[in-house]
């Protein structure tokens, strides 16, 4: 690969992890702000969050089909980027980024040939790609939860559309995705961590370490 694999951590809640995955070298941080989600970073932190990552990490605010409320106070604190981890139809992810003026990510989720076929009406409204497992059926959440997806059914996939790798990678396979894949950067979140939330900075140091040595 000749581009420099961009790695991001997702689902950071404290300063102190945020601070652990800068050092461990880092291209990208995303914030959760779902409640749902155990990994659920309110406004108020979110605002001390991306003010402590500005110049030094890119910030990204993971939203699941917010409205145009959530989106314009999120969009004011000033992330680098917006990923959109909903059912977001291309014509609404289109609409967000007009609105918000922040660089989109729209995840999609991938679990057969359809899903694969679907990726392309994204393609001009969002600024990244992202590929994630499809959640188990009857999950109260978006994401693959843990779960990876058949990496070969992205052979599928216009070889010249660049997207990044999610759902269900970890310290021990994600060089073996990047070196299949070929992505242009992986993202993981539960992979690096002990429990629902809890993210490890020795996890974290290895992740990165593994993915950047495939490259």
């Amino acid at each position: 690969m000749s581009d420099p694999l961009i790695v991001k951590i997702c689902g950071i809640k404290t300063l102190d992890l945020l601070e652990t995955t800068i050092a461990a070298g880092a291209d990208m941080v995303g914030f959760m702000h779902f409640q749902r989600s155990p990994r659920h970073v309110s406004i108020e932190d979110l605002a001390g969050l991306i003010s402590a990552a500005r110049g030094r990490i890119e910030s990204c605010v993971v939203l699941v089909n917010p409205d145009n409320s959530c989106v314009a106070e999120v969009a004011a604190l000033g992330p680098d980027w917006i990923q959109l981890h909903g059912p977001e139809s291309p014509h609404r992810v289109e609409a967000i980024r007009a609105e918000a003026g922040v660089e989109i990510i729209k995840a999609l989720p991938i679990g057969s040939a359809d899903d694969v076929a679907h990726v392309a009406g994204f393609l001009d409204v969002a600024d990244r790609i992202l590929l994630d497992a499809k959640p188990p059926k009857g999950a109260d959440r978006p994401g693959g939860l843990g779960e990876s997806f058949d990496w070969q059914l992205l052979k599928a996939l216009d070889p010249s559309v660049p997207f990044m790798l999610s759902g269900g990678l970890t310290p021990d396979n994600v060089a073996q995705a990047v070196r299949e894949v070929r992505p242009l950067g992986i993202d993981v979140s539960s992979g690096v961590e002990t429990a629902p939330g809890v993210k490890n900075k020795m996890l974290i140091e290895a992740f990165i370490r593994n993915a950047r040595s495939a490259v």
